[in-house]
C-alpha cells in the first residue's frame, strides 16, 4: 500500500466510522431506554436519505434545508412508532421486535411506491473538496458528514450529562424501576429517546444520500453493521458505540480497500465473535449504560 493510498483509506474510514457513529449511537440509545431491538433503524435512515431525495433532488430545495427536514421528520417517525408500536408492547421485547420488522417492510414498500426500486441519483450540494499532500482528498460533502457526526454526538453527550431530561434518560436505561419510583415518566423518556435516535439516523440519511445513491433497500446493510457495532461496544453504552463505530469503520474500509467488500464483512463478524467469547458482555457493556 503507497502512502498516498494508506491516508485516501484513512480519510475514508473517518467519513464512514462517522454515519455510522451516528447511526449506532441512535439505535444504542433506543434499546438503552427502552429495551428494544428495532430492526427498522436502517429504514429511518433510508427514510432521511428519501427525504433529501423528494426535497432536495426533485424539487430543488436548499440542501441543508433538506437535511433539516430529514432530521425532522424521521424524528417524528420514531415518535409514533413509540406511540404505536412499542408503548403497546412495553412488556414484550419480543413483540416490540416483530412490530419493528413489520414497520421496517412498510416503509420499504412506500419508498418503493413513490420513488421505484431504482437508485436514486442525487447530485452533491457542493464540488468543493480539500486537498492534502499527495492528492489526498475530501470533498465538502463528506467533510459535512464528518462535522455534524462530531457536533452532534458532542451536543448529545452534554445533553445526557448536563440536563435533567438527559439524566432521565440515563436513569431508565439502567433502571426503570427506580427511575419510576423516583416519579420519572415512562413515556416522556420514551418518547424523548424515540425522537433522538430515530433523528441522529434520518440525519444520517440525509447527510449521505448524495454519497450513497438512496434506495428502498439500503437500510438492510448500515443495521446490520450498527447491530455488530452495539454488540462488540456493549449493550446499551453509547461510548461503545462510538468507540467501536470507529475501530469497525477502519477495519471494514481497509479490508475493502485491500480486498474486498464481502471479506470485510466477513471480518466484521469475526471481530464481534472474537470480542464476545472473550468479553461477552462487550467491551464496555459492564462499565455503564446509556
Amino acid at each position: 500500500m503507497t502512502a498516498e493510498l494508506f491516508f485516501q483509506t484513512v480519510v475514508n474510514a473517518t467519513y464512514a466510522a462517522s454515519y455510522m457513529a451516528l447511526i449506532a449511537v441512535g439505535f444504542v440509545l433506543i434499546f438503552g431506554v427502552m429495551g428494544v431491538v428495532n430492526f427498522a433503524h436502517g429504514e429511518l435512515y433510508m427514510a432521511g436519505a428519501y427525504t433529501v431525495v423528494a426535497l432536495y433532488a426533485d424539487q430543488g430545495f436548499p440542501f441543508f434545508l433538506s437535511v433539516a427536514a430529514g432530521l425532522a421528520f424521521v424524528g417524528v417517525l420514531g415518535l409514533l412508532m413509540e406511540l404505536a408500536l412499542f408503548r403497546p408492547l412495553r412488556d414484550n421485547p419480543l413483540g416490540g421486535l416483530i412490530a419493528s420488522i413489520g414497520f421496517l417492510l412498510i416503509l420499504q414498500t412506500i419508498a418503493v411506491l413513490g420513488f421505484g426500486v431504482r437508485m436514486k441519483n442525487v447530485p452533491p450540494s457542493t464540488q468543493d473538496k480539500l486537498v492534502f499532500m499527495d492528492g489526498v482528498v475530501l470533498t465538502y460533502q463528506r467533510l459535512y458528514v464528518i462535522v455534524a457526526a462530531v457536533a452532534l454526538l458532542s451536543a448529545l453527550w452534554i445533553f445526557l450529562r448536563k440536563s435533567k431530561f438527559g439524566w432521565a434518560l440515563r436513569a431508565c436505561a439502567q433502571d426503570r424501576e427506580a427511575a419510576v419510583l423516583q416519579g420519572m415518566s415512562i413515556n416522556n423518556t420514551a418518547r424523548l429517546a424515540m425522537f433522538i435516535g430515530a433523528a441522529l439516523a434520518g440525519v444520517a440519511g440525509a447527510l449521505t444520500a448524495p454519497l450513497v445513491s438512496p434506495t428502498p433497500y439500503m437500510g438492510h446493510p448500515v443495521v446490520v453493521s450498527a447491530f455488530i457495532i452495539i454488540i462488540v461496544g456493549g449493550l446499551g453504552s453509547l461510548e461503545g458505540a462510538v468507540l467501536v463505530s470507529i475501530l469497525y469503520a477502519f477495519v471494514h474500509t481497509f479490508v475493502t480497500t485491500l480486498y474486498d467488500g464481502t471479506l470485510a464483512n466477513i471480518v466484521g463478524l469475526l471481530l464481534m465473535l472474537g470480542v464476545l467469547i472473550v468479553r461477552p458482555t462487550g467491551l464496555f457493556g459492564a462499565k455503564e449504560r446509556a
